[in-house]
């Protein structure tokens, strides 16, 4: 199948050079440094799966280059889609899917609005990886891809893409509740995303200091809240879900958002605890952990402050 993947940083670059390793035809939509790196050099991983080396990559700032596809990997970070809205519709042809594996819960609807529901699926992607310098993505933990269409439906060009995940290596699945696997990110991410923010730090020393864990216990106490209040049915085991799911991480594991902030980027803050501070005020929910979150952050959500 033919793949776009707009937005080649450490999702799309990760996923996208896996898939390009199995043999699938991969374009990536990409600027700047990373680009010129991957023309000139092609596309490294390193990965404790294993490091590639995608030598001959195909690559481009020009959509018009690419045209139509059969699935757009859409993985520009939230604060992006706008700009990146323009460019998808060059790729899209009358049965291309645009899937957007972002943070927050917000991009389905929004890609939605602007190319209909035939158009679009719902995707949700674990894992820690970041651009370590132009045309090298570093993969730390975790290489799943979830997705699927909101009505349940399964469409053949998702199972395709099912099938070349698997392929490539990775962890593919096609969800028929991709919704409740959107809001399941969401309420983990929101929390490991805010809590190592604000503390400077990888998992490992939060998940180990009593009250730090404590506090991160709040915290996803009232992601669940939000959630349930949403309408949103998740699993009555997701708190434990939860805890299983740091405990297994790296003790190095860091958020895309830690490194945002000390690289002093913009982040995906308004998305992320912001949108659930957001959401839990239209149903009337209290979220306090999440409110510091923002808080504490909101100095630096349009990059490193100017004195």
């Amino acid at each position: 199948m033919r793949i776009a993947v707009v937005g080649p940083g450490g999702v799309g670059g990760y996923f996208g050079g896996r898939l390009a390793q199995a043999g699938e035809d991969v374009w990536f939509l990409a600027r700047g440094p990373h680009l010129a790196a991957m023309r000139d050099h092609g596309l490294r991983i390193e990965s404790p799966k294993g490091n590639a080396h995608v030598t001959s990559v195909k690559a481009t700032v020009d959509p018009m280059e690419i045209g139509p596809v059969d699935v757009v990997l859409f993985t520009v970070k939230v604060y992006d889609v706008e700009t990146a809205i323009p460019l998808v519709r060059k790729l899209i042809g009358p049965t291309t899917l645009v899937v957007p594996f972002q943070n927050g819960v917000e991009s389905v609807a929004r890609l939605t609005a602007e190319f209909g529901q035939t158009h679009v699926a719902g995707g949700t992607a674990h894992i820690t990886a970041l651009v370590a310098e132009p045309g090298l993505i570093r993969h730390t933990a975790l290489d799943r891809l979830i997705f699927g269409m909101p009505d349940g439906s399964m469409p053949s060009a998702l199972e395709t893409l099912r099938d070349a995940g698997v392929r490539a290596g990775f962890d593919a699945v096609l969800s028929d509740q991709i919704e409740v696997e959107i809001w399941a990110k969401f309420t983990r991410l929101t929390v490991f995303s805010g809590m190592t923010s604000i503390c400077r730090s990888s998992i490992g020393p939060i998940r180990d200091d009593v009250e730090l864990r404590a506090m991160m216990a709040d915290a996803w106490r009232e992601s669940i809240a939000v959630a349930g209040a949403k309408g949103v049915p998740l699993p009555a085991t997701m708190f434990d879900q939860m805890q299983s799911t740091i405990d297994a991480l790296p003790p190095t594991a860091r958020s895309s958002m830690l490194e945002d902030l000390e690289r002093g980027r913009r982040l995906e803050l308004p998305w992320l605890s912001g949108a659930m501070v957001r959401i839990a005020e239209e149903l009337g929910v209290a979220v306090p952990t999440h409110r510091l979150f923002v808080k504490l952050l909101r100095l630096h959500v349009h990059g490193r402050p100017t004195a």
